[in-house]
């Protein structure tokens, strides 16, 4: 839900309404890609091909280097489950795969990927990316946000990603980013 939330905010900046495939009965897509960027094809796709619709979606999570990129692709279920219960499950196993780690050596960062597909067949999605770099904390901070967002430092703002607003996390965050990009390149896809 966090994800919709922000995209929304962001979106309706610009007035486009964002319809949730949940208000058109679609299934979550299996998320079998290897990668941010098959993810998010793969979400585009189901929901076109499921509402005839032109269709956006997001496959984003953190990369923390002294992990060798993981969580990776599978940020929203490391710890095992999905939903808004697993954020603490695995902010707790991020923190626990870090222990002993060094401040200097805990560099991260947030991918997003968006994939706009204007039909199911689609030759030519218009595929987006956002990167927001930082570092992982040794406990959460703040009340903000979702995800790992009480673990990601913020150099920019000397503080986690949840002890931002809404509006400034928006501007500066990676799915911030990626949204940025599409609009910009929407104009010359139409």
């Amino acid at each position: 839900m966090g994800k919709l939330v922000e995209l929304q905010a962001i979106l309706e900046q610009k007035d486009i309404q964002l319809l949730p495939q949940s208000e058109f009965s679609v299934s979550d897509a299996d998320e079998t890609g290897l990668s941010f960027v098959e993810n998010a094809l793969i979400k585009a796709r189901h929901a076109c091909l499921a509402t005839g619709l032109p269709a956006i979606a997001d496959d984003s999570g953190i990369e923390v280097d002294a992990l060798k990129g993981e969580p990776g692709i599978y940020s929203a279920r490391y710890a095992g489950s999905h939903g808004e219960v697993a954020d603490k499950e695995n902010n707790a196993k991020l923190l626990c795969e870090l222990e002993g780690i060094s401040e200097m050596e805990r560099s991260a960062r947030f991918q997003c990927v968006i994939a706009y597909m204007r039909h199911a067949k689609d030759p030519m999605p218009l595929i987006c990316q956002g990167t927001w770099e930082g570092r992982i904390l040794f406990s959460e901070e703040g009340e903000n946000g979702f995800g790992y967002d009480p673990l990601f430092y913020v150099p920019s703002h000397g503080c986690a990603s949840a002890k931002l607003d809404a509006a400034t996390k928006n501007a500066i965050s990676h799915r911030g980013q990626a949204l940025t990009q599409l609009l910009e390149c929407w104009n010359s896809h139409h």
